[in-house]
């Protein structure tokens, strides 16, 4: 399963790497997510968030 938020979907981005004589090598941006016990759908599961929609209170943290 590839890494990817569960709320909004946010998963790696690619882009360039730029040295000091400007030349651009491919490289990958991760999207920070967590795996936290959430209730989705009023059930409780495990599952990847990204920092965002947990900050921003999107989703409901399971205790």
């Amino acid at each position: 399963m590839a890494l990817k938020c569960v709320i909004c979907g946010k998963t790696t981005r690619s882009g360039n790497t730029i040295s000091h004589s400007h030349h651009k090598t491919k490289r990958r941006f991760k999207a920070n997510l967590q795996k936290v016990k959430i209730i989705l759908n009023g059930v409780k599961k495990k599952a990847y968030v990204c920092t965002r929609c947990l900050r921003s209170q999107k989703v409901k943290k399971a205790i």
